[in-house]
């Protein structure tokens, strides 16, 4: 009798928790697509970006989501299958960027998806999601966006740059400090390499995670972000 009992409370306990995880997690929803509605649709849309999806050539388009969202145009805003496409989207990184003033692993990463699902990516266009990407995401150096980092990493307009300037740039993308391109160039040009290859069809990522597409050396590493890198995996 006593082991049923505790049985029961225990389920009680368990379908109580539960009950409330989803109560919490469906107002995260609804309120974020309360915020979608009221706040990130109208100043996306009415922003005057200085860089357009269509300033991109597909090659790129190409170049940039091979790197940062391998899924971008099939996915619901996130990703967990395709190889290289790493933990966060573009969709998820600009939840992180429009969503959240402090953003701590964990809980935090569980609303990011679940906003990403549910919120941005229904009620955000690809192309309004990209254009947004390329025009809010920081590259290290003060620079906000590819016009902007065009301008300080080479002093020239976006348009004028070589593909070997572009890719230095989305090389940065997944960690600006790390890959600097005036603090670090080696490692930029390393990176810049890998990610030519990824591009040219010369090399497929192994799984998921596969997002430097070589190993790191180890005193990069200690800067990367969590759990980005594991090492091993490349061998």
């Amino acid at each position: 009798m006593k082991l049923l009992r505790a049985l029961k409370w225990a389920a009680a306990v368990a379908l109580l928790l539960f009950s409330g995880t989803c109560v919490y997690f469906s107002g995260v929803v609804l309120a974020a697509r309360q915020y979608t509605a009221e706040t990130v649709l109208p100043a996306v849309r009415t922003a005057r970006f200085p860089l357009a999806v269509s300033d991109l050539t597909p090659r790129q388009l190409h170049i940039l989501l091979a790197v940062q969202d391998p899924g971008f145009y099939r996915h619901s805003g996130v990703d967990l299958c395709t190889p290289g496409a790493g933990l966060t989207t573009i969709t998820q990184s600009l939840v992180k960027k429009l969503y959240f003033e402090n953003f701590e692993p964990g809980l935090s990463k569980l609303r990011q998806t679940l906003i990403a699902a549910y919120a941005l990516d229904p009620m955000m266009t690809k192309d309004e999601q990209l254009t947004a990407f390329l025009n809010m995401m920081y590259l290290g150096n003060g620079a906000t966006g590819f016009a902007e980092a065009s301008a300080i990493y080479f002093g020239k307009p976006f348009a004028w740059l070589s593909e070997d300037e572009y890719i230095s740039l989305v090389a940065m993308i997944i960690a600006p400090a790390v890959f600097d391109l005036k603090k670090h160039p080696e490692r930029n040009a390393e990176r810049s390499a890998r990610i030519r290859r990824l591009a040219d069809g010369e090399y497929t990522p192994k799984g998921l995670m596969d997002l430097y597409y070589g190993s790191v050396d180890e005193d990069a590493r200690k800067d990367l972000p969590p759990v980005s890198y594991f090492p091993g995996y490349y061998q």
